[in-house]
């Protein structure tokens, strides 16, 4: 039974957390808000700071929406940092700047401390059945140590490189699937408009070289009209602006990821910026006046 330390409770951590307490261990918590009772209920531990967290557990995980949150989370008043000893493993498995993570590294490694970038893939149903797509940036000998846990939360998971290329890879991940729910959403919509029933055309273009699982589950919500958050939009702007940011850097160009974030940009200034990301055919219907199904 390992003592772990868990830092971000809400829609993707609270059952990421859930299986790691179900998987045996130890569990102590901390969050903005209470942390979930049954989570509670169930023996796990309740901290008042980042910092009684480290001091308790041995691995130290985070799961927070942004940058800066990660940054508190750690390096704030009574953050994570000030209770590390050394040995420990401090896993962030938050999206977040890669930049910035080779930063952290660096400062929790000063603290003779290992630290993974492990952030993941799969939104909320991925967090609920354990089958994360995990892509970790970090010392292999810290890796061998956390995938046990890993196993608990996803299926595949990959160590991708050093520190940094965790975060990386989870922003060419949010390139790829931004550009098929717009390509998803174009498609109903046009299919629809044309006057096909989307939900018929959605089921024809499962069984050919179209099928992908952006089509099965969030052409299902652009068909359902069900856009409550699994992942929301205002996330997946983060994520986009991270690799807009990226490219400026790096000196490359992504136009099409661009296209995309003004789609979200325009959602989001129309109200639903916490929809779920399947909500970008929102703005593709509003500028055609024509939505892909009624509710």
């Amino acid at each position: 039974m390992a003592k772990i330390g868990f830092i971000g409770l809400g829609i993707m951590g609270a059952p990421m957390a859930g299986h790691l307490q179900a998987g045996g261990h130890k569990l102590y918590l901390h969050d903005i808000k209470n942390p979930p009772f049954e989570l509670i209920e169930r023996g796990a531990t309740v901290c008042t700071t980042g910092e009684e967290v480290a001091k308790r557990a041995d691995i130290i995980i985070i799961m927070v929406p942004d940058t800066p949150h990660v940054e508190t989370a750690l390096f704030g008043e009574n953050g994570v940092a000030a209770g590390l000893e050394a040995g420990k493993i401090v896993v962030d498995m938050s999206s977040i700047s890669p930049i910035a993570t080779k930063d952290f590294a660096k400062k929790i490694n000063a603290l003779k401390c290992e630290y993974l970038d492990a952030p993941v893939s799969g939104g909320e149903v991925g967090a609920k059945a354990a089958s994360l797509t995990i892509m970790v940036g970090g010392p292999e000998t810290a890796f061998d140590k956390v995938k046990p846990l890993f196993e608990l939360m996803g299926k595949n998971i990959t160590l991708v490189g050093g520190n940094g290329d965790g975060q990386t890879t989870k922003v060419a991940n949010q390139i790829i699937v931004a550009l098929n729910i717009q390509a998803v959403a174009e498609a109903l919509l046009f299919a629809s408009k044309a006057g096909a029933d989307p939900a018929r055309v959605r089921q024809a273009l499962m069984g050919g070289f179209a099928a992908s699982r952006i089509l099965e589950v969030h052409g299902e919500r652009m068909v359902k009209r069900t856009f409550n958050p699994g992942f929301r939009i205002e996330l997946h702007q983060k994520d986009l602006n991270l690799a807009l940011q990226g490219a400026k850097a790096l000196g490359v160009s992504l136009p099409n990821t661009a296209a995309v974030q003004e789609l979200m940009n325009a959602c989001s200034a129309n109200g639903m910026r916490g929809l779920d990301h399947s909500a970008l055919c929102r703005a593709i219907e509003i500028m055609s006046n024509h939505e892909i199904a009624k509710a």
